[in-house]
């Protein structure tokens, strides 16, 4: 665990240093666009943020390599690599997207061929699902199902940023919770060691969040960008993807493992899932809403759900609050769930379901409470919208 935390500072050090450095060049040389007809914003802002993460979590990968406690990630050098190349085309094309909006299939195209590094050249990929040990059944079916997941999710992250601090706050609970997860499953899986990659990934993207929210809280100085929510999505899934492989299907013989075992091998799909359940619906319905319109399901508009909860009347900081409210509620029961039957708490799995229920019963209330307000079309403390 010490390792971690070491992970989690050194990351969060570098990077709010660089998100401050990043800040003072692009306010010397200008390096922001203007504000366009879709930003909620009403001041400049350099959108670079996403830079400093990157070149956090570079520097967290440079350390794990010299590092002997983390030898074993780096016993099949070439995942790592390829994780960390997809996370610099990443880093690149947003950068250029940021200053000159690059057109969307260019960026698509980027975002699969970065998860090409990962699932072909770094040999992450989804090589079996927890469901009645349902084992994917070709190389090429595993790398598209894979590929698919990873860009589904990168993309989420991405349209949810259009709120100060809104995407680093989410990723930063997010992958609390999952790091949490990685870390018992792998101890719970009798590995012989703790550590591992999708608890690598998550260590470090906490890290990079933790430093780089005092530049993006309200009023942000700093923007992250498509550099810096794409980068979030892409390590995310990929730790989840990377978790896959802690968990055998066959565990899903109940009779043989009984019910705590049951629970955690369908956790690999659950958690993943349940930590970034808002911007995956935010983007489903983003997705259908334009295309049902006859657009491009990226072309950017004006109706997100922090949008919608501008609109019931919530300022900027009760909006992201909320968000960060309903991520923790979700994420966190689920992994009660998980905890409860591991350590066979009286009613196994319900209370972490009860806590599900009251919690999102409360998300419920505090989210249309001021459904009476009105909301000004714009406000100073509001970032872009990315997608």
């Amino acid at each position: 665990m010490k390792q971690y935390l070491f992970t989690i500072i050194l990351t969060a050090a570098i990077t709010l240093a660089m998100s401050w450095g990043v800040w003072q060049l692009s306010l010397r040389f200008k390096l922001y666009p203007g504000i366009r007809e879709r930003d909620v914003h009403t001041t400049p802002t350099p959108r670079l943020g996403g830079v400093a993460m990157f070149l956090a979590i570079a520097a967290a990968f440079g350390v794990s390599a010299a590092h002997p406690f983390f030898s074993n990630l780096w016993a099949r050098p070439e995942t790592m690599w390829a994780i960390l190349s997809a996370a610099l085309l990443i880093a690149v094309i947003g950068v250029i997207d940021d200053l000159l909006d690059v057109d969307w299939m260019i960026k698509l195209g980027a975002q699969f061929l970065a998860a090409g590094l990962v699932t072909v050249v770094g040999g992450l990929q989804i090589l079996s699902l927890p469901l009645g040990e349902l084992v994917v059944g070709s190389s090429w079916l595993s790398i598209v199902i894979t590929m698919f997941a990873i860009v589904i999710v990168m993309n989420a992250m991405n349209f949810i940023d259009g709120l100060d601090g809104l995407v680093a706050g989410v990723a930063l609970i997010a992958n609390g919770v999952f790091f949490a997860y990685s870390y018992m499953l792998a101890r719970d899986t009798g590995a012989s060691s703790y550590f591992n990659l999708a608890s690598f990934l998550a260590a470090v993207l906490i890290g990079a969040c933790i430093g780089f929210l005092p530049m993006n809280w309200s009023p942000a100085k700093l923007f992250m960008g498509d550099s810096g929510a794409l980068v979030l999505g892409l390590l995310m899934a990929t730790s989840a993807v990377a978790i896959t492989g802690e968990v055998n299907p066959t565990m899903l013989n109940a009779e043989e493992f009984g019910r705590s075992q049951l629970l955690g091998a369908f956790i690999p799909i659950l958690l993943p899932v349940a930590v970034v359940l808002l911007p995956l619906l935010d983007f489903g319905l983003a997705v259908l809403r334009r295309m049902g319109a006859g657009r491009s399901p990226f072309s950017p508009d004006r109706k997100h759900l922090h949008h919608r909860m501008l609109d019931l009347g919530h300022r900027d900081r009760d909006a992201v609050l909320i968000f960060y409210a309903w991520t923790a509620v979700i994420s966190i029961a689920v992994l009660l769930m998980y905890l409860g039957t591991r350590e066979a708490w009286i009613g196994d799995y319900l209370p972490g379901v009860a806590f599900g229920v009251v919690g999102v019963a409360a998300c419920l209330v505090v989210t249309f409470l001021p459904s009476h307000a009105s909301r000004p079309a714009r406000s100073r403390t509001t970032t872009q919208e990315s997608a």
